[in-house]
């Protein structure tokens, strides 16, 4: 799947949202589904992805065989689906109660609903063994009250990517580190007459990572999950990171158009730094590709860094906004299961992922597989990370990640203030 699909993948809605009936479903609770044995007396563990073009389209499967090569009693039932027609086949089965052996998730919000409602496995202890084998930040969207709930099989960060030669051309000696110098680049690209941000405002999430991070770096990884366990977003620390991003908003430092560009279009954000058009863009570990997919790419000159520091703020600069992708285990599945995945990323299996499927490793010894210069840079930062906050529109319930969007792209747009962005996000919070 393209890149920014994959880690823009989103569950939206609760249970009920959908409106499918079981009778919606396929290949899962039939004769041949999940839990369940062959005709060879194998048991079947079902495994629905969403892996749906190359390379990991074939990885999959691949990996699967490997297993199955390895456990001649067990037998991986692959159920891939698009994206869309995954969310809604979910969310009729968690409404149903009934969750296939192995599925694709992205932590949070919905994970936390399905295992509130005992329908997924307590993987902790299963874990435990390899737990330490783990890039921490990679597991943190998995994890609730102290136990673990998912594997990861990918993970990506959220950081500026700029243009060097523009950077250059500006006079900008080096990436800024705190939020006062990278007002400062802002200022000194629009004076060298260059567009200092890409923005998709259209699709509101891109302006979203902006008010994310300014309110990581204020309040800290744990201010904000304390304002989410409250469902209370009014604070100062929030109310200051509107104000920061109003800041930069009043720059003008968008491209002409902004409001109405979409990320990854010929003509929307993508385009605009992969075109050369802009100095930066705040965006996610699938940058470089999408790029290039939507213009031509700026190869060398492509580099990045972490979002800065705010003086006075409880977060720190090696703190990582960010999300990826896991799997995590219907409650009652069969122990095979749980032995795949434990399959499923070892070193090196994770390091056939790395190098054939362009995932960043989430296993500590599959860093030596990674080679994109890019990528590296991501996986690094993931590396030393102090702490990890989840894409909000994934940790939040969903209509609380919606307003989260909502809100900033007004605030962005100029129809919101600081202080009303905080108490929209709060009212819809209070209301779940």
């Amino acid at each position: 799947m393209p890149a920014s699909d994959f880690s823009r993948r989103r569950f939206l809605g609760a249970a009920s949202a959908a409106g499918l009936g079981a009778a919606a479903l396929t290949a899962c609770g039939g004769s041949d589904s999940g839990g369940g044995k062959d005709s060879s007396g194998r048991t079947i563990v079902e495994w629905w992805n969403i892996q749906t073009t190359e390379p990991s389209k074939t990885v999959w499967p691949e990996r699967a065989k490997a297993f199955e090569a390895e456990n001649p009693d067990v037998r991986i039932k692959l159920v891939t689906l698009e994206n869309d027609a995954y969310k809604s086949k979910m969310t009729a089965l968690t409404s149903s109660g009934k969750l296939p052996d192995i599925y694709h998730t992205w932590g949070g919000g919905v994970l936390r609903q399905q295992t509130d409602a005992g329908l997924v496995e307590d993987l902790t202890s299963s874990i435990e063994p390899w737990a330490d084998t783990l890039v921490p930040a990679s597991v943190k969207a998995y994890q609730f009250d102290g136990k673990t709930y998912a594997v990861p099989f990918d993970i990506g960060a959220v950081g500026f990517w700029y243009n060097k030669a523009l950077f250059k051309k500006a006079g900008i000696s080096a990436p800024p580190t705190t939020w006062d110098d990278y007002l400062d680049a802002v200022r000194k690209l629009k004076a060298a007459g260059i567009t200092p941000i890409a923005l998709a405002g259209k699709e509101k999430w891109p302006g979203m990572y902006f008010w994310a991070y300014l309110s990581m770096r204020i309040a800290g990884v744990e201010g904000m999950q304390k304002a989410a366990d409250a469902k209370d977003f009014t604070g100062d620390d929030f109310v200051r990171a509107g104000e920061h991003l109003k800041d930069l908003v009043a720059l003008k430092p968008f491209q002409k158009g902004f409001l109405g560009d979409a990320y990854s279009t010929p003509t929307g954000e993508a385009a605009a730094m992969g075109n050369g058009k802009a100095g930066m863009e705040l965006m996610g570990q699938w940058a470089p590709v999408v790029q290039a997919d939507a213009g031509k790419g700026i190869g060398k000159d492509l580099g990045f860094f972490a979002f800065p520091s705010v003086a006075g703020g409880k977060g720190e600069l090696t703190d990582v906004f960010g999300g990826g992708g896991g799997y995590a285990v219907r409650k009652g599945a069969p122990k095979a299961a749980t032995d795949f995945l434990k399959f499923f990323m070892t070193a090196k299996s994770d390091r056939i992922l790395v190098s054939k499927a362009d995932t960043i490793p989430v296993v500590k010894e599959a860093t030596s597989a990674l080679t994109d210069p890019n990528l590296t840079a991501v996986s690094d930062m993931l590396g030393k990370s102090t702490g990890f906050q989840l894409y909000l529109d994934q940790a939040y319930p969903p209509a609380v990640g919606q307003e989260v969007n909502d809100s900033v792209a007004a605030l962005i747009a100029g129809s919101k203030s600081p202080d009303q962005v905080t108490r929209s996000i709060t009212q819809v919070a209070k209301s779940q």
